[in-house]
């Protein structure tokens, strides 16, 4: 008998209702994340005076004339290319100062290594508006206010979540393997860049992208620290669209679908890698 019909035999009956009612949520959720996107993207061929008249339906003429305004008309591409900038920046800094801090707390034994612990461990329950308002001081100080730096900075500094998913994946990693290489002369850097960071790429693979997801999808942090027309990424330009909603309808909805479209297409791509990731980071620890 597999294992899975193994598990499926020893579940109580209780077990067993609460995972058909939790199934049964994320099946509408997605439902309803479908439904939206789906309404958004049909929204966006449609005229002003179609979406006024028919907002959920199928549109009566498909038009490209809110996808021609934004990339042809205003600054969308320079948008986009802020958007880029911060998210590659940003993920890449952020993953790689994770990584290594999260090995030298799974591999070194070192005072103050406990306190080190808990303070990752407390960045992940701080929400962001509380140090808004030191980070705004500091890049002021420092002359990185508006600027892109500041904000990249900004992000590579989130470190905790991808270094708590990192250091309980290196726990699993074999001593035996860095010891090895340590009798062969290797030093610390080339151990981690060419024996851990091989081994970790599903996990380096799932973290990037979930950061990077999420700086490409940040509000909040560009609306504090970026207020340049020059430097404004593409989460500021659809609002500023949304804010005149009446005037920019299909703008809107266009808008929303071309920032859309790169995360999408790196869900669909791998999704599978990430929940390889995510279990092999977090379960196997």
């Amino acid at each position: 008998m597999s294992k899975k019909h193994k598990r499926h035999e020893i579940l109580s009956p209780t077990a067993k209702t609460i995972r058909w009612v939790l199934s049964f949520v994320l099946i509408l959720y997605t439902c309803f994340t479908i439904f939206v996107f789906v309404v958004t993207l049909l929204d966006s061929f449609k005229s002003k005076s179609d979406l006024v008249t028919n907002f959920t339906g199928w549109p009566a003429k498909f038009l490209l004339d809110g996808y021609l305004k934004i990339l042809f008309h205003d600054q969308f591409f320079l948008y986009f290319r802020n958007s880029a900038i911060l998210t590659l920046c940003g993920t890449v800094g952020c993953i790689l100062l994770s990584s290594m801090a999260a090995y030298g707390i799974a591999r070194y034994q070192f005072k103050g290594k406990a306190f080190i612990t808990s303070y990752f461990l407390i960045g992940l329950m701080v929400p962001v508006q509380v140090s808004v308002l030191p980070i705004f001081l500091m890049l002021k100080k420092i002359g990185l206010l508006n600027h892109l730096l500041g904000l990249i900075l900004v992000y590579i500094s989130g470190i905790s979540m991808s270094c708590f998913i990192f250091q309980k994946f290196f726990k699993t990693v074999p001593a035996a393997l860095e010891e090895s290489a340590r009798l062969d002369g290797a030093g610390d850097f080339t151990i981690f860049f060419r024996i851990i960071c091989p081994i970790s790429k599903p996990v380096i693979f799932t973290m990037a992208l979930i950061t990077g997801i999420g700086q490409w999808n940040d509000f909040y942090m560009p609306m504090v620290l970026l207020g340049g027309e020059r430097v404004k990424p593409l989460t500021l330009a659809i609002y500023q669209y949304i804010g005149q909603f009446t005037r920019y309808m299909n703008e809107s909805m266009a808008a929303v679908v071309v920032t859309l479209i790169p995360i999408v297409i790196l869900y669909f791509l791998f999704s599978t890698q990430i929940v390889e990731g995510l279990t092999g980071g977090a379960v196997k620890g």
